[in-house]
């Protein structure tokens, strides 16, 4: 006959991985090589997270969710050097708040009992319930909501009222530990940046502006060098408190031209609105990489246009016989080049 309490633990077959915030992207990737024999269900989480469903593999392993996530980390460690933390719990959302708060070994087990589920999420801010924003929080906690086990016993209509029919449903739910979230396979997309820092505090203006071409400059050339193409965009400003800004964008087609990763960094910018900031560095990068010969491009009609992409080819080249940067845009002139 079987033990309920190891039923219980088997059933907790979702594991959420974290990595420490700032860690580099091909270091990630190191990490995420490390699951490859363990799971054939993993879903990626930018920037720093994962999901493995291990529910159809234990048998093959011959060990538990925990034991699997404790032979991951220990693999992660020694192959990486990445000290992550697991949550081990039978759902996404559950999973994820356990990661976030483990114990001293870097893993946290919440096992499929009423009780276990409790002891983890009732004494927990409500600020910490997975997917709520800094928003509903503040109006949860205008309520006199201050814990997700109080939201945990407010009845669902009434948290409905509060945040709205699907938000308040979905949000009640996680606090009382469901989520039907399935875990579906996907990989980190392909992706690559260019941050310009600078050497002291610069007010947003000209010269945040030139910095952020410089960055589109070097991207574009590079995209074009790999025949890969963006199909969307991101701008993080590093402001003067060491805090970041971050802003991000589908482009309107895939693309690689310096021209439109230009015009769309500049409506990023433009979007957050930003009067005497100070900044201290610009990032921009090109997110969901294709492969350009997998991509049609429009033909375009506009003669300046197809002159602008003549231009750049010509430069393109004149760079890669005289060195990067040897050929630049006039707004760049005096500049140094990455």
């Amino acid at each position: 006959m079987s033990d309920p309490w190891e039923d219980a633990v088997r059933r907790a077959h979702v594991l959420h991985l974290r990595v420490p915030p700032g860690t580099p992207e091909p270091l990630f990737r190191a990490v995420l090589r490390v699951l490859e024999p363990i799971s054939p269900i993993v879903q990626v989480i930018p920037p720093g997270a994962a999901l493995l469903d291990v529910a159809g593999v234990l048998r093959l392993h011959g060990r538990s969710p925990y034991e699997l996530a404790t032979v991951i980390r220990v693999r992660v460690l020694a192959y990486t050097g990445v000290d992550i933390h697991l949550g081990v719990a039978e759902n996404w959302a559950l999973a994820a708040t356990a990661s976030a708060h483990p114990t001293s070994n870097g893993i946290r087990l919440v096992p499929d009992d009423a009780d276990a589920v409790a002891a983890l999420l009732h004494p927990l801010g409500i600020e910490a319930l997975h997917g709520i924003g800094p928003r509903q929080a503040e109006t949860l906690r205008g309520y006199g909501i201050h814990t997700i086990g109080a939201l945990a016993h407010v009845p669902a209509a009434t948290v409905q009222r509060i945040l709205g029919g699907r938000p308040g449903r979905q949000l009640r739910e996680r606090a009382l530990g469901k989520d039907p979230r399935p875990v579906t396979p996907t990989v980190l997309p392909r992706s690559t940046s260019e941050q310009r820092r600078f050497a002291h505090d610069e007010l947003v203006g000209d010269f945040v502006q030139a910095a952020i071409l410089d960055a589109v400059v070097s991207l574009g050339a590079r995209l074009r060098e790999h025949a890969l193409v963006a199909t969307e965009l991101q701008l993080q400003l590093r402001m003067h408190d060491r805090t970041f800004l971050t802003r991000s964008r589908k482009l309107p087609a895939a693309t690689a031209h310096t021209a439109d990763l230009r015009e769309c960094a500049y409506r990023l910018l433009g979007s957050l609105r930003l009067e005497r900031a100070r900044i201290r560095g610009v990032m921009v990068r090109a997110d969901h990489l294709l492969d350009a010969d997998r991509v049609a491009e429009q033909i375009s009609m506009d003669r300046t246009e197809e002159n602008l992409r003549r231009i750049e080819t010509a430069v393109d080249r004149a760079n890669r016989r005289f060195g990067p940067g040897t050929v630049r845009p006039a707004a760049l002139a005096g500049r140094r080049a990455a």
